[in-house]
């Protein structure tokens, strides 16, 4: 049964009304480092992109949903991108907006909701994230789903004139041969 919907927050497709929202969080200076990010984004493209969101994820390689409460208020957003059919995998990018909407479980929610979609209806093998060795909450949201870090990257990223190293992390799908 597809079921995107937790007990906290369901995960919904991107929708036009999303414009502000996305807007907000692509042009957050605060974020950028996560993102790999290194300019703004006008409105102008954000709503080209959204016009194209509804393509489907064999043809793009790519799926953003919105972490969404009961409320319909939107919290964040959770990526699936490298969508590789041929090697059954994809990567997988989370963040909850807010400051003070993290650390309430909304983004391990999500998190199973996504990885649960990408190993039963994509039938993916195994998913994997990018973390920043100095992110340490999504160390700790990753690996208590089961991903584990299977490598550092050294010098991986530049940002505000510092190398920094990037953990790789990898959930494999023990029930998909």
């Amino acid at each position: 049964m597809l079921t995107l919907k937790g007990e906290h927050i369901y995960l919904r497709p991107l929708e036009p009304e999303d414009l502000d929202f996305i807007h907000t969080i692509e042009n957050d200076e605060a974020i950028w480092e996560i993102s790999n990010t290194i300019t703004p984004y006008s409105k102008f493209l954000i709503k080209q992109y959204l016009d194209s969101a509804h393509k489907d994820i064999y043809e793009v390689k790519q799926l953003r949903l919105v972490i969404s409460n009961y409320d319909d208020i939107a919290l964040g957003m959770i990526d699936i991108f490298d969508f590789d059919v041929k090697n059954k995998r994809a990567g997988i990018g989370i963040l909850v907006k807010e400051t003070e909407n993290r650390q309430k479980g909304y983004g391990r929610e999500a998190l199973q909701l996504l990885s649960n979609y990408c190993f039963v209806h994509l039938d993916l093998h195994q998913l994997y994230c990018n973390i920043s060795e100095e992110n340490e909450a999504s160390i700790k949201l990753f690996t208590s789903q089961g991903f584990v870090n299977i490598g550092l990257k050294k010098d991986w990223n530049f940002h505000n004139g510092v190398f920094k190293n990037e953990y790789l992390f990898q959930l494999i799908n023990t029930n998909v041969h």
